[in-house]
């Protein structure tokens, strides 16, 4: 018996049986063959040329997407005087630093992304162990630590993501919503693929995206040659 719903089997079956030129066309299919009675988001899967058992390949980055991603992120800041007071008016929903670090050691982590100036950052370290594995400690290279605290708050939420590759070799974003259409969906995936390429590190050889496939949150996947991006 098929563990899978038969609207999912159906929009399987008209995957086979189409032919995706571009990815206008792969992007135009996610949009109209939803099915969930939310507005799913539209996730890319980018698996990567690279050896993700070699920290120099690393591939970390982030950038600013044209529509934004459709999400409302929680946004925290450790911080303290005068940066704590920009925080709080540039609209962070979480700011502090020794009460949001306890918070934290005491199992919170009711937050998607946090961002600190650099004078804190010896004090964050305390939580390093705990959100470096989530993906959520604050980094330099992401645009998280900075004093410049109103604009990285006025960036992430008009939709700056960030990735960072998974065990695999592989990274999985969300980058936009199903209300958006294909034609914004379009433009973000395209800011996102150039940030990606912008982030190859130099160790790695060959071909850099090896495949993207893009979905919606309960659809089924569309894999084409990246190359159709550019």
């Amino acid at each position: 018996m098929s563990k899978t719903g038969k609207k999912y089997r159906n929009a399987k079956e008209k995957i086979q049986a189409a032919d995706f030129g571009s990815w206008h066309e792969a992007l135009d299919f996610v949009v109209k063959n939803k099915y969930a009675n939310f507005d799913e988001s539209v996730d890319a899967d980018i698996i990567l040329g690279i050896d993700a058992t070699k920290g120099e390949q690393t591939v970390r980055g982030s950038v600013l997407l044209p529509h934004g991603t459709g999400k409302c992120s929680r946004i925290l800041v450790f911080a303290k005087g005068e940066y704590e007071d920009q925080a709080k008016t540039a609209g962070a929903d979480f700011v502090g630093l020794d009460d949001l670090i306890e918070k934290i050691l005491g199992g919170w982590s009711d937050f998607d992304i946090a961002v600190a100036t650099p004078d804190v950052m010896g004090q964050v370290g305390k939580v390093a162990k705990i959100l470096g594995p989530r993906g959520l400690l604050p980094n330099k290279k992401l645009g998280t630590v900075t004093f410049d605290i109103e604009a990285v708050i006025s960036d992430l939420k008009k939709g700056r993501v960030s990735f960072r590759n998974d065990k695999s070799g592989a990274l999985h974003i969300s980058f936009g919503k199903i209300s958006f259409g294909d034609e914004k969906l379009f433009e973000n995936l395209k800011s996102l693929f150039k940030a990606v390429m912008a982030s190859k590190p130099a160790g790695a050889k060959g071909r850099f995206v090896k495949k993207i496939t893009v979905s919606s949150t309960m659809g089924v996947g569309i894999s084409i040659n990246p190359d159709e991006i550019a």
